[in-house]
């Protein structure tokens, strides 16, 4: 057997790739140029990523390389979850926005999903996903005031919260090309079949871990105002060209018909947070069928893995 799990790198432009570790992306910002190349990586993904991260790191940048910084565009569980051990590898800051530093220095844990939004097997099994914060201690720091990503000359981040408090998108206007997080996404994410084929449909930011629907509402009216020419999201395949980028502009547009939940924990009520991490919560859903939902989920997600495995096989694959 492989020991080495199935991994796919998509360039997408000479300095920007992406990665798929199961069902969340990382990217690399940096031309490969051998030893003298300056480069970050964009989100640490799920847990299991690591050694794909640090394997594609080497064959892109060299043997020795180590990116000038991490930088998140939040701090969820599949955003983080390689970080101890690329940490361990690699000593170099983690930037992230001043309202996601609570989630990142061991002072808050996000606020809970919500599990009664969307009919999807991934919104099921929302309330087994990781809701505590990590502890990077004097590694987290906060990004820039002036909007500059460290170690990416030309990027600009984003305050695009709604689904984090500190969310944010990176952009560069030379090109055009947007790292979007999961402001927005290009699957339907609250849907394991959608996830697991990668199914492209552009959409709403995940619903089960979104805390302020006002202010996603208005990150996504935000991205659409840059007019991109290349969407490159969390979850989900990249989307590039006139028809993807209108059907942004017909997101934000229509967001409370396309997007946004009739009801749900912190649809009518958003979860108040500061600097310090969570304030207050709106009271949660009354549903006798979410636990049994997540539960039986379980099993489902077993299979789904299973299928994930064999569906992309054990070798790696180089898309360009």
């Amino acid at each position: 057997m492989d020991p080495h799990p199935q991994y796919e790198i998509e360039e997408l432009t000479p300095d920007l790739a992406r990665l798929r570790i199961a069902f969340v992306n990382v990217y690399f910002l940096g031309r490969p140029e051998g030893e003298a190349s300056r480069w970050i990586l964009v989100d640490a993904g799920l847990a299991m990523g690591a050694a794909q991260i640090l394997r594609v790191a080497a064959e892109r940048f060299g043997d020795d390389t180590r990116p000038e910084a991490i930088v998140l565009t939040h701090g969820h569980f599949d955003h983080v979850g390689a970080l101890e051990p690329l940490l361990a590898v690699w000593d170099v800051p983690v930037y992230a926005h001043t309202l996601e530093l609570p989630f990142l220095t061991g002072r808050a844990d996000y606020p809970p999903p919500d599990p009664t939004l969307g009919r999807g097997l991934m919104a099921r099994l929302s309330p087994l996903f990781p809701e505590r914060g990590i502890n990077l201690g004097d590694r987290a720091r906060p990004l820039p005031a002036d909007g500059t990503v460290p170690g990416a000359p030309g990027w600009q981040w984003i305050h695009t919260p709604g689904h984090s408090p500190g969310h944010v998108s990176l952009f560069r206007h030379s090109d055009g090309a947007l790292v979007a997080g999961d402001a927005v996404t290009t699957t339907r994410p609250e849907s394991a079949f959608a996830v697991l084929t990668q199914r492209q449909e552009l959409s709403g930011p995940p619903a089960y871990f979104t805390i302020d629907w006002r202010k996603a509402h208005r990150a996504v009216s935000a991205l659409a105002a840059l007019s991109p020419s290349l969407l490159a999201a969390g979850h989900g395949a990249p989307m590039r060209g006139p028809a993807p980028m209108a059907s942004l502009t017909v997101l934000a547009r229509e967001f409370d018909a396309r997007a946004r939940p009739r009801r749900g924990r912190y649809v009518q009520a958003p979860a108040v947070t500061d600097e310090r991490g969570v304030v207050a919560l709106p009271p949660p859903p009354r549903s006798r069928g979410i636990r049994w939902g997540a539960l039986s989920g379980v099993a489902a997600a077993a299979f789904a893995g299973t299928w994930l495995i064999r569906r992309f096989g054990r070798h790696s694959r180089v898309t360009k």
